[in-house]
């Protein structure tokens, strides 16, 4: 199931294919977040994840012809992000992927005592995450911090909605397993 395009990214479109004045800047600022979040997250080292988000615009720029309005344009530039980064993993067989999103603030005390806990559970957290294969950590990464409905994860990651909900679902069970794991060492 995927959401349709709305008018603006058809305009966006038009204006990138008509080679209207900054349509093109417009259409990589609009998207690079969600780009460099996909690619990012996929792949480890900063300075590929830079050269593979170039790499997904230039694809963007070479197909946006081909662009069918069967979804949004978001989804589209998404897919090819998590194309080109797993296409990249496959090529250096790496497994895992950085997770390095802010997490949401679990309290608004600021005792120093309090801070050092906070820094230390947080970082429990994301040695957890980083323990998780790439698919789990990305689709949990997607609904969880970025709030996608599983509808556009499963969009974004080329996976079937109940595959997404499987991830979900196992990712979920092994994070709390690893962190009770931590816990009680």
């Amino acid at each position: 199931m995927s959401v349709a395009p709305n008018e603006e990214d058809r305009e966006m479109v038009h204006a990138v294919l008509t080679s209207q004045a900054g349509a093109f800047e417009r259409l990589l600022r609009q998207h690079q977040r969600l780009v460099w979040l996909l690619v990012q997250r996929l792949v480890r080292e900063p300075e590929a994840a830079r050269e593979l988000c170039q790499e997904v615009f230039l694809r963007v720029s070479r197909q946006l012809a081909g662009f069918r309005f069967e979804s949004r344009l978001s989804t589209w530039i998404g897919r090819i992000a998590t194309s080109v980064a797993l296409r990249h993993l496959e090529k250096q067989r790496i497994d895992t992927i950085e997770f390095d999103a802010e997490l949401h603030d679990l309290g608004h005390e600021d005792t120093p005592a309090h801070l050092l806990d906070r820094a230390q559970r947080l970082q429990r957290l994301r040695d957890a995450i980083d323990a998780l294969p790439p698919m789990p950590r990305l689709c949990l990464t997607l609904f969880h911090l970025e709030e996608l409905p599983i509808a556009e994860v499963a969009a974004l990651t080329h996976l079937p909605e109940g595959t997404v909900k499987s991830h979900l679902h196992r990712g979920r069970d092994r994070l709390r397993a690893l962190l009770e794991n931590h816990d009680e060492a």
